[in-house]
């Protein structure tokens, strides 16, 4: 009954003229807002992981990053493919079909399952490949360590992403905070005790890092799934025989609207990874204040991840009832919030930079000087740089809201790979800018992005809206 109140209580307050921005803001951030913590959490994970390999060198942090590059684009290319559970679960909901909300949880297991094997496999094989395309040899020694560690970490990885979007489907992602947040300690213990070995354990160094992260994503998924089943909403989702049986329709429905998302996440992921290479071609020190400026935007990104998510749900429900004028103002709200944000914390960036960089990279080593002050001109072009990257990934999800996820990947594969690669390569190689100029063509590829896909939602948007009524789209009411 709640749920349905939160939707009408939306509804109704996109349409009262000038309420509608306090009304839907509520509306939006309610869900937003433990989704963002959540993430937050999430990326502290891999933050005390850079932190921490920070203290080490540069060559372990450029393999570590280099490892959780490659990790993180498979990662997300298999979170992208079950991340339309959460909207599929949200329309059964709506309806009141609770079959159809078990077996799509099956089918959101059974796809991160065959990615989680697939991954790994791919993971494993990485190693020369990296050689051929110009890495540093003891840097590829040491990242290949890492993923040997790491790479079976995906399959509990993938299941906790399922069972993340199945929850906030369902409108209760409230479990995953409190699981997140534990987790940041027992990560920083684990990788104290197995970097220095400490407490009995041996001293494995940088590849401690990796044995951490893969227990702690095991241990989160267990504890996530024991939460689950002491929820009393959650646990007959879980525990209901469709749960447990195969259902084609499921298992097809998660494919057809995943698999472009995968493609989207996919392509994004892959234009930051194969900038990354083209940057650690540029040597260690670069790879280096790229691995600790990517994890910098990381953290800031979430913001995005959350604000994307929840209005994708909130616009699912609203498509749901032909109500494309709530869908659109959803739409506008979530990327106004996004912009706002990653506005505040650009003001940050610029304010006191070098405090910010010397949080995950030691000043005390010597070699590190040269890394620092890399990492702070990169912060400073980051400041404009994750304004266009929230706007692109709230984006995607609102065109998700709305059925529209082949749109998306188009659009990326435009303005990441025809737009923000060549002007990368342009400005950071043929100009000789260095690793500045890669930033600079990776900030011109996320803003063209950006701008396609918040005119192809408006679109879109405005299309549906004429299909099913009469009535024009109102302008929203700023005053």
């Amino acid at each position: 009954m709640t749920d349905r109140t939160e939707t009408t209580a939306a509804t109704a307050a996109a349409r009262t003229g000038a309420g509608w921005w306090a009304g839907g803001s509520r509306a939006l951030l309610r869900l937003a807002f433990p989704l963002i913590l959540t993430n937050f959490a999430y990326v502290a994970l891999t933050t005390v992981d850079i932190v921490m390999l920070g203290r080490l060198g540069a060559v372990e942090i450029a393999a570590a990053g280099l490892a959780i590059a490659l990790f993180n684009q498979l990662r997300t290319t298999g979170t992208g493919l079950v991340t339309g559970v959460g909207n599929l679960v949200a329309e059964a909901r709506v309806r009141g079909d609770r079959e159809r909300t078990g077996a799509l949880l099956f089918a959101g297991f059974f796809w991160s399952t065959v990615c989680g094997v697939v991954f790994c496999a791919a993971l494993l094989m990485t190693g020369p490949l990296l050689l051929l395309l110009g890495q540093d040899p003891a840097v590829v020694d040491k990242t290949g360590e890492f993923l040997l560690i790491m790479a079976p970490g995906m399959l509990p990885c993938l299941w906790f992403q399922n069972l993340r979007h199945f929850t906030t489907g369902l409108k209760r992602p409230g479990p995953l905070l409190a699981i997140t947040l534990a987790s940041i300690g027992v990560t920083a213990a684990l990788n104290h005790a197995l970097i220095h070995g400490t407490f009995g354990l041996p001293a494995l160094g940088s590849a401690g890092v990796a044995v951490a992260t893969v227990t702690v994503f095991l241990l989160s998924f267990l504890a996530f799934t024991l939460v689950v089943l002491r929820d009393g909403v959650l646990r007959p989702y879980l525990t209901s025989p469709c749960a447990r049986r195969w259902n084609g329709d499921a298992v097809r429905s998660v494919w057809r609207l995943g698999l472009p998302i995968a493609g989207t996440y996919a392509s994004e992921a892959g234009f930051f990874s194969v900038l990354t290479l083209l940057i650690g071609s540029l040597g260690a020190e670069a790879l280096a204040a790229q691995t600790v400026l990517n994890q910098i935007v990381y953290i800031v990104f979430m913001i995005s991840a959350g604000l994307s998510h929840a209005a994708s749900i909130h616009i699912s429900e609203a498509g749901s009832g032909n109500d494309y004028v709530t869908a659109r103002r959803m739409g506008l709200l979530g990327t106004a919030w996004g912009v706002i944000a990653t506005l505040v914390v650009a003001a940050v960036y610029v304010a006191i930079p070098e405090p910010i960089v010397s949080l995950f990279i030691s000043a005390e080593h010597a070699g590190n000087a040269d890394i620092i002050a890399l990492t702070v001109t990169g912060l400073l072009i980051a400041a404009l740089l994750q304004v266009f990257d929230a706007t692109q990934n709230i984006g995607n999800g609102i065109l998700r809201g709305i059925g529209d996820t082949a749109g998306p990947f188009r659009i990326s594969l435009v303005g990441y790979w025809l737009i923000g690669l060549p002007a990368s390569y342009l400005l950071g190689v043929t100009a000789d800018r260095g690793v500045e100029g890669v930033w600079i063509g990776q900030t011109v590829g996320l803003a063209a992005t950006a701008a396609v896909l918040l005119a192809a939602f408006l679109r879109r948007v405005g299309r549906l809206h004429r299909e099913t009524s009469s009535t024009p789209v109102p302008e929203p009411e700023m005053s």
